[in-house]
């Protein structure tokens, strides 16, 4: 059964004001800023975002007053480093402002994906020696204290990592067919750990393929369908973050944003003209610019050899 929905469809069905969503999942590339920027539109609010390092996409939604808490590991501009609203949030510069309060539940990459793999196996948390000896596990509401049960001589403690169920996950990868089976190559992150803990899923996709293509290599499924809530074609949807095989990372892009959202002022003049003032991925991209996006679109090809499933 077809899944194929549009993105204003998906973000409005499966993302609850108030709710969890996990986005960023692959680090620094396959972020799924489209869909982050609808969800701006729509004026979710509210919302508890989570991933490890999520680049300037939670920097936009915490600009734009729709997140009330960030579970992560970092919250920044990869290439520029400090991201503004996401401080300014923090700081509580502007008292009253949207995004001017935030609770930060501060992990790391590593914790982020033992919440979120346990979660996955449904158990209520997994054990770990992470981050002993740091001041990471004070007042965090993910860590708890644990004494190895089967520690021969001595005391042998633990961290227990609290199992992180997100309301919605969304990713952003190469190719899907419109039941959701999906293929993705590249950097997973905790991509895998959170669509199997979260419950609903919305894949986005470059491309949306015939089947047959899918299941010609099944072993790059790397989402089932069954696990797919909706489904979005959406080319471009994860610019200025790069998808391996289709366009690099804007650099230039990154850089530009760092500039003009220095102050809430200059912010919300960004907001207003790259997603308020733009319906949709398509307006958005004929506002980059064809010949802009074309250069980053790949020009090297490297392609992985035939692979016989043959008998």
């Amino acid at each position: 059964m077809s899944k194929l929905i549009s993105m204003r469809e998906a973000v409005a069905q499966l993302v609850p004001g108030g709710g969890s969503v996990a986005m960023g999942l692959q680090l620094e590339q396959m972020i799924p800023f489209a869909a982050g920027h609808e969800i701006i539109r729509q004026r979710k609010r509210g919302l508890n975002l989570i991933g490890p390092i999520s680049d300037i996409l939670f920097d936009q939604v915490i600009a734009a007053g729709c997140v009330e808490t960030v579970t992560a590991a970092w919250v920044g501009n990869v290439m520029m480093g400090s991201a503004y609203n996401f401080r300014r949030a923090v700081e509580r510069e502007n008292p009253g402002q949207p995004g001017a309060t935030l609770r930060v539940i501060d992990m790391t990459n590593f914790t982020v994906a033992l919440a979120l793999q346990a979660g996955a196996m449904g158990v209520p948390f997994l054990p770990t020696r992470t981050a002993l000896g740091s001041d990471l596990a004070n007042s965090n509401p993910f860590f708890a204290s644990l004494e190895n049960p089967f520690a021969e001589t001595g005391s042998d403690k633990l961290h227990a990592i609290r199992a992180l169920n997100p309301d919605v996950a969304i990713v952003h990868l190469q190719r899907a067919d419109a039941e959701g089976n999906a293929h993705c190559w590249g950097n997973f992150g905790v991509m895998i750990e959170a669509v199997h803990a979260a419950k609903r899923v919305i894949v986005v996709a470059e491309e949306i393929v015939a089947p047959e293509i899918i299941s010609s290599d099944p072993n790059r499924t790397v989402i089932p369908g069954f696990l797919v809530s909706a489904v979005v074609e959406c080319p471009g949807g994860a610019h200025p973050s790069p998808v391996q095989g289709c366009y690099r990372r804007d650099d230039a892009f990154f850089r530009h944003y760092h500039q003009q959202t220095v102050s809430a002022e200059e912010t919300a003049g960004w907001l207003d003209r790259w997603i308020y003032r733009i319906p949709d991925r398509a307006a958005y991209l004929d506002q980059l610019g064809a010949c802009r996006f074309a250069e980053l679109k790949t020009q090297r090809h490297a392609w992985a050899a035939p692979t016989d499933y043959g008998y």
